[in-house]
């Protein structure tokens, strides 16, 4: 049996097709979002997910064994929290840019360091608080408040961004006891039954286009999945990490080709300053040997 850091190059190879096919999640994602709501669209989403979830939790080991989480009540706030937030990032698709929104969005990771620091008590020291700073000066040069061309929809990514930091920390907490794969499976059941009471409220039929994009949609959440976990069994989560920004290279492109939009100038640099914070904050994190999430259970669904 080989380890999974035998082939570092093949993971991040991995690693970086699954952030195309998200990138191609979203770009389908915002096509449907013109014309549907977001909950129609994630009933959808997560109808699909709850079954993948269920097949790949429970190929190795018993079903009833995956189920027993050490806190389920905070499974189930994570669950509860990641619908909303997923919600919300729908909501921003529709009314911002692909590549606007991944721009805000990229700022969680230093939401995360933040919220480690207040929350779990971990130490960060003045360079990573230093690199929060700098990244969330980046959010202002996207925003730019002030000078006229504020976007309001702008917090809606931002609030995405806040609810996925915030998700991201009770994971850290729940890894400690529960495999990734509980983890997932609420999630993605949890989801599932929530989006199942709401989803039918606003059920428009979909056209045959909408349903091969809902198809479409479903299928990248599955691939993207699989090629994340593919990636962990050849490389460790602290050296793929940093390729998960690549989501906003491959967003910006898809942006372009399928909707003509191109960030303006200053989104570009707050973008790169965004990123450029939250790398560093991952090598920090990476010298000081701060513990890992599970990757499986940073994917959205």
């Amino acid at each position: 049996m080989t380890d999974k850091i035998d082939n570092p190059t093949k993971g991040i190879l991995m690693i970086v097709m699954a952030m195309f096919i998200f990138a191609c999640q979203d770009t389908v994602t915002k096509q449907l979002a013109q014309s549907y709501d977001a909950p129609q669209i994630l009933w959808v989403r997560f109808l699909f997910f709850g079954v993948f979830a269920v097949i790949l939790s429970s190929w190795n080991q018993p079903l009833k064994q995956v189920v027993k989480a050490h806190r389920p009540w905070l499974q189930i706030v994570r669950s509860l929290l990641i619908v909303l937030e997923i919600s919300a990032f729908v909501l921003a698709l529709r009314v911002l840019s692909l590549a606007e929104t991944h721009a805000l969005f990229a700022s969680f990771p230093l939401m995360v360091t933040a919220m480690s620091a207040l929350i779990l008590r971990e130490k960060v020291g003045i360079r990573r608080w230093a690199a929060v700073l700098v990244g969330f000066s980046g959010v202002l040069i996207i925003l730019r408040p002030g000078f006229g061309v504020f976007q309001l929809e702008s917090l809606i990514a931002l609030s995405a961004a806040l609810m996925f930091s915030i998700y991201h920390v009770l994971t850290r907490i729940v890894s400690r006891n529960d495999s990734s794969n509980t983890s997932m499976l609420y999630m993605a059941v949890i989801g599932a039954a929530i989006m199942t009471c709401i989803g039918p409220l606003y059920w428009i039929e979909p056209t045959p286009q909408a349903w091969r994009l809902l198809a479409l949609l479903s299928l990248t959440g599955a691939v993207g999945h699989l090629l994340l976990i593919k990636a962990l069994e050849c490389a460790p989560a602290s050296v793929l990490q940093p390729f998960n920004f690549t989501l906003l290279v491959w967003a910006t492109l898809m942006g372009y080709i399928v909707f003509n939009n191109l960030p303006d100038m200053w989104t570009l640099i707050g973008g790169a300053v965004v990123v450029a914070s939250g790398l560093y904050t991952i090598y920090r994190e990476r010298k000081r040997n701060v513990p890992e999430v599970p990757p499986e259970i940073r994917v959205k669904p």
